[in-house]
């Protein structure tokens, strides 16, 4: 047994080197440039949600799921076409407002923040679909990547 504190730094080094002795040496799992076994499409869909969560208020966020399903690098511009998928008809005219002024809103802040992402302009198109109670079903979920 070993009495340690991080708030006082009271034997710390001493848990790291044990650490150390104790876990077996391998190869690395990821080369060292490498920051994340996540891709691009993760990030934009993360992205995305961000700035769902931050326009939309109550329950409109955690009903909510973000599929990019394109996603194409060209010479100047990435052309990004991702869905937004709710629960019901009405979450979905809350996403997209009067007169699509919210979608509009949201997507513009979402296509600023990948641009400066991926040091690239972008060409965001998002879509609402409706997926009836998509979190209740075991199907829609694993088609959604959740398993």
């Amino acid at each position: 047994m070993l009495a340690i504190s991080a708030l006082h730094k009271f034997n710390v080094d001493t848990l790291f080197n044990l650490i150390l002795e104790l876990i077996p040496e391998s190869p690395p799992f990821y080369p060292k440039d490498e920051l994340t076994d996540k891709t691009m499409r993760f990030f934009v869909s993360e992205i995305i949600r961000e700035k769902i969560f931050l326009n939309y208020h109550q329950e409109v966020p955690y009903s909510t799921e973000v599929i990019v399903d394109a996603y194409k690098e060209e010479a100047h511009i990435i052309n990004i076409m991702a869905y937004i998928f709710v629960a019901r008809e009405s979450q979905k005219a809350i996403i997209l407002g009067h007169e699509g002024k919210a979608i509009r809103k949201m997507a513009t802040e979402a296509r600023k923040d990948i641009e400066d992402f991926v040091g690239k302009k972008v060409f965001l198109e998002v879509r609402v679909k409706v997926s009836k109670d998509w979190r209740d079903d075991p199907q829609k979920l694993k088609h959604l990547g959740y398993e």
